[in-house]
């Protein structure tokens, strides 16, 4: 559990004597094992007691209390050594295998102390990881800190059991967890689990059945000691040379029948109970009764850490359930690591000597390592059971699809005879019937051609008069017919004349002067026709002037705009690059006259034109037109944004959908078309246009629209949901600098209307962007190289900032750090002092601050 005023790390204690790392002890894999015989027994390998001393910082009442005295104890963590004052002219030395300071982080205890120890696990040895000391120096926080607030402060356990997880395989290996109390020398097991996904909350679950108590030294004093047991068995390939000749020659004619290898190892981590003084403590009652049982077992224990390390005949294991559960920690086969926990404050400094002397003592104690590796027989049974029983199973599927397979052969064979039998009467028949029908036709053929030429002898005169007579008989028919036709037409002709005169003296009598004759009727139609022909010629003219005008205008390299970074238009060349100095004066003054000249209706109802040249020189006259906020409302009003619109939803020209989304951006600029263009659906157009759309100038005019749209607080929420966010990210893949500016600035717009609404209480919850997934795009462009896309970017980060539900989602974010680059380096003041009121009126960025030790 945790102390009173422990920090996130404590300090790292000296080395007693050096000895070569846990690793440098483990004898290799060739000498460990070379049969199965020495697999039953495996060699053993010495190895010492390891001991590391921490310091626990001074607590508050230490602090207040001990605040005229120095410590007791002074450390040499380059030396490995300890200091433990006497008074203030003398000392005692005392070496360690390590000396962790007060300053240590629980990564640093965890990879000095217990992390080979957990490797030796993995290997199949037994391992253990122990804290002693005086209650309240920090045991439980060294080893069982959750860490659920903080990850940089967990503890031993968490750590071990993330490392063992992260080297074991779940198909193959396997792993137990057990954590148990021991309390007045009674055992009492807490929970047992098998599943490796909760094993924190065991942890959890644990430390709340874990019995605490509120003492003078300590307001969270464990009242019995906590035991983590942790199972390991791990799978591993054995090798040729471990196995009898016999078994591999008889394995290469069966097939693999040799048995996976097993280590098995175990992990123990104790969290003894702290020792104390009863009049120190001040435990009476109950607690005294506690305490009276933690110090007896704690004595049982060092009892037999002596007995070890004066290699006396008898160790009294049995004293207490806690020196029996440790059997084989101390003088076993077990690999141990101890950390000694102690205090700074001088009124404690019997309590730390004796701390320090049980660590020297252990460090006294020699184990004898044994790796435990075995054959797992069961595993290779139960493998080759299951072998067996897909064998069998395969060969009676085989067995079956072959019956099944000569059966359908022979119905096959069956069916096919019967089927040439048939077909072979079948063709004999229509043979015969073919034959007997030829002979018959033969026959009547023979007979006809005979009565025909007995025929042709009897009349042959007759038949040549008659064919005479009918040919004349046709011709005179023929000519009836001609002149009955000529003098219906003659007819006809004579009615005509007769109708146009009588028509032509109506006329001279002075007929209805509201009328007009045939003839005039005739001719103003002809004018009409002439006069409509010549103002399309004259229309065409003009915009084809206008379109030249245009590119000499390209030309001046120093054209400007007067602060619309989307006005005017070009087929090829962006809204802004029309309007130069020079020419734009001229070019206005060609657009406002063909404008006077043919009618804004006129220029309209050629957006519809058939010809496309026609609609793109239109396209680019309404583009023009719209840039002057004059014209705007003329525009809107005649209809023309709900034909440009159309442009969009009907064309895939991708000149055409240039200039109509740039004639639109135009348009957006005013705040009463904006509404106008949601409600006729433009955002959705303009997403489908940014989806298909690959020329950079035709998304550069798209993403301005939609810039522009970001910036009115009324049409937020809508905006997104059809898709306008979504649109301005998906255009970022097109990397040109003008769209990302624009796509940056409609980003600014949106989150300064989103700070404005959360800081009048109209809205809450998280920004839209964030939702969106907009935060990495504006975290990797805070510090572009491009100024123009970097302000707004750094202006959008600030006003996402000051919203305090964005925080904690801008710090995983990595938001802060930018933030913090901000208010430090920014080129713009008004920019800078935004970013340090922001971190400053935030408790979220500066709890985070205070954490990085950052200052602003």
């Amino acid at each position: 559990m945790a102390t009173g005023g422990h920090r996130n790390g404590l300090q790292k204690p000296p080395n007693l004597r050096t000895s070569s790392s846990f690793k440098s002890k483990l004898p290799s894999s060739n000498a460990r094992r070379s049969t199965p015989a020495s697999l039953a027994a495996a060699d053993s390998v010495s190895g010492r007691v390891r001991v590391a001393v921490r310091l626990r910082p001074r607590n508050a009442e230490e602090l207040v209390a001990d605040a005229d005295f120095a410590d007791c104890v002074e450390l040499q963590p380059e030396l490995k050594r300890l200091k433990l004052r006497k008074n203030n002219w003398d000392s005692d030395t005392y070496e360690f295998d390590e000396v962790l300071t007060e300053f240590a982080s629980q990564k640093r205890v965890y990879e000095v102390v217990a992390k080979p120890v957990v490797e030796s696990v993995l290997d199949g040895y037994n391992g253990t990881v122990m804290a002693y000391g005086q209650t309240g120096t920090g045991k439980t926080y060294t080893l069982g800190r959750l860490g659920d607030e903080d990850t940089s402060a967990r503890g031993i356990m968490v750590r071990s059991m993330e490392d063992i997880l992260a080297n074991i395989s779940p198909e193959t290996d396997s792993i137990s967890v057990s954590y148990l109390q021991v309390m007045f020398r009674c055992l009492g097991q807490l929970l047992e689990i098998r599943d490796q996904q909760s094993f924190v909350e065991l942890l959890r679950l644990g430390e709340a059945h874990r019995i605490a108590a509120n003492t003078k030294l300590n307001t969270e004093s464990s009242r019995s000691h906590a035991l983590l047991m942790v199972h390991v068995k791990r799978s591993v390939s054995g090798r040729d040379d471990e196995y009898p000749l016999e078994t591999q020659n008889r394995s290469n004619l069966v097939g693999n029948l040799r048995p996976p290898m097993l280590r098995k190892g175990k992990l123990i981590v104790v969290d003894l109970a702290g020792s104390e003084r009863i009049h120190k403590s001040g435990s009476e009652g109950h607690m005294l009764e506690e305490a009276k049982s933690i110090n007896l077992s704690l004595s049982a224990l060092g009892k037999c850490i002596n007995a070890l390390a004066e290699n006396s005949s008898h160790v009294p294991v049995r004293d207490s359930k806690l020196t029996r559960l440790l059997k084989d920690s101390f003088g076993g086969t077990s690999r141990t690591s101890l950390v000694v926990t102690i205090g700074p404050s001088p009124r404690h400094r019997a309590e730390t000597a004796s701390t320090i002397l049980f660590g020297q003592r252990a460090m006294k104690v020699e184990n004898m390592l044994k790796i435990k590796e075995e054959f797992d027989y069961k595993s290779l049974s139960k493998r080759l059971e299951i072998e067996i029983d897909k064998l069998i199973a395969e060969n009676e599927r085989q067995q079956k699809v072959y019956e099944n397979e000569i059966e359908r052969i022979r119905l096959e064979a069956q069916k096919r005879v019967a089927e040439a039998e048939r077909n072979y009467v079948e063709v004999l028949e229509e043979e015969k019937m073919k034959c007997q029908m030829d002979y018959m036709e033969s026959i009547k053929k023979l007979e006809e051609k005979w009565t025909i030429n007995q025929q042709k002898h009897a009349i042959n005169g007759e038949a040549h008069t008659g064919a005479v007579n009918e040919e004349v008989a046709e011709l005179k028919t023929m000519l009836q017919n001609e002149t009955r036709l000529r003098k219906a037409a003659e007819e006809e002709i004579q009615k005509l004349k007769t109708q146009l005169l009588k028509f032509s003296k109506m006329e001279l009598a002075g007929g209805s002067t509201d009328d007009l004759s045939l003839p005039e009727v005739l001719e103003e139609e002809s004018r009409q026709k002439k006069k409509l022909e010549e103002e399309v010629r004259v229309l065409r003219s003009q915009l084809a002037q206008l379109s030249i005008e245009a590119n000499q205008a390209r030309s001046y390299p120093d054209s400007g705009n007067s602060g619309n970074p989307l006005l005017g238009l070009d087929c090829f060349t962006p809204l802004n690059h029309l309007r130069s100095r020079e020419g734009s004066n001229g070019e206005r003054a060609s657009i406002t006259n063909l404008h006077e000249q043919v009618g804004l209706q006129k220029i309209l109802s050629l957006l519809e034109s058939e010809d496309a040249n026609v609609r793109i020189h239109a396209v680019k006259v309404v583009a023009n037109l719209a840039a002057e906020e004059a014209n705007q409302e003329k525009i809107v009003e005649a209809g023309g944004l709900t034909s440009l619109l159309m442009l969009l939803r009907r064309y895939e020209d991708e000149t055409i959908r240039r200039i109509a989304a740039g004639a639109i951006a135009n348009l957006a600029m005013n705040e009463s078309n904006q509404e106008l263009i949601m409600a006729q659906g433009g955002i959705y157009l303009l997403a489908m246009t940014a989806a298909d759309a690959e020329d950079p100038q035709t998304l550069r005019m798209v993403a301005g629209a939609i810039a522009n749209l970001c910036g009115n607080d009324k049409l937020q929420t809508r905006l997104r949901s059809e898709g306008g966010i979504k649109a301005l990210l998906g255009m970022v893949r097109c990397r040109h600098p003008d769209v990302l500016s624009q796509v940056a600035r409609g980003i600014a717009n949106f989150a300064k209307c989103e700070s404005r609404a959360s800081s009048q209480g109209t809205r809450e919850g998280r920004s839209l962007l964030i939702e969106d997934g907009a935060l990495p795009w504006i975290v990797q462009n805070a510090n572009n190289e491009a100024s123009l896309i970097r302000r707004h970017v750094e202006l959008a980060l600030c006003h996402l900032a000051q919203h305090e539900v964005n925080a904690k989602d801008m710090i995983s974010g990595g938001a802060l750090w930018e933030l913090v680059r901000i208010s430090r380096d920014c080129s713009r003041e008004d920019i800078r002092a935004l970013a340090r009121r922001t971190l400053a009126s935030s408790s979220t960025f500066q709890a985070e601050m205070r954490r990085l030790r950052i200052e602003v």
